[in-house]
């Protein structure tokens, strides 16, 4: 641990940097996650259709992203709002990692899910709104995935740690961390992206 922050995460002991392992590097197939290559995860909010989703996977290739990012699941604020394909999307999702060789990274909202959505993903997400389901966090640890994490609208870094601490303590050390926006007084964006939090959460 850097002594410049005092010990202030050093209870994450299985999350933060140590002597012996100083860096985190997710390997999915050839794709090495936190190493040296800029990785390229890229995709539709939802998969709404076969069409789309096929379309979307081969320019998201061709681009030179390694993943393809595609919600099955859909948390939207409104409820009157489209709220994903679920298990169908995830058929397509796999339909289109076989056809381009990309790795797949979906959300996964329940505890109750997770094994469903490890058979089709690569790389389990947990959104910013379900970051504080200790459940879902303890079932994803368990699972056998790497882990993407995303920040919650109003956790502090501290928060996310304590986040990845709950993954890792499940068994899965295997955990990407998100960045996402929080809130804050700015109305004019719906987020505001904290890109002082990635310098920290590189440091530690």
């Amino acid at each position: 641990m850097d002594s410049h922050w005092n010990g202030t995460f050093s209870c994450f002991d299985r999350v933060v940097k140590t002597a012996m392992c100083s860096r985190t590097i997710v390997e999915i197939s050839d794709v090495r996650i936190g190493g040296s290559e800029f990785v390229v995860m890229a995709g539709p909010c939802s998969v709404e259709n076969e069409r789309q989703i096929m379309e979307t996977a081969e320019l998201v290739r061709n681009a030179g992203a390694k993943v393809l990012r595609g919600g099955a699941y859909k948390p939207r604020s409104s409820p009157y709002a489209f709220q994903g394909l679920g298990h169908d999307a995830l058929k397509l999702l796999k339909k289109a990692s076989n056809a381009t060789g990309l790795a797949i990274v979906t959300e996964v909202m329940s505890e109750l899910d997770v094994d469903l959505v490890a058979e089709y993903a690569d790389i389990m997400q947990v959104g910013a709104r379900s970051m504080d389901n200790y459940a879902l966090l303890e079932a994803v640890g368990r699972c056998g995935r790497p882990v993407l994490l995303k920040r919650g609208l109003c956790a502090k870094v501290e928060d996310l740690l304590r986040s990845a601490q709950i993954i890792a303590e499940n068994g899965n050390p295997d955990i990407i961390l998100c960045e996402r926006g929080i809130r804050t007084f700015e109305t004019a964006t719906r987020n505001t992206f904290d890109v002082a939090a990635v310098a920290v959460l590189n440091a530690v």
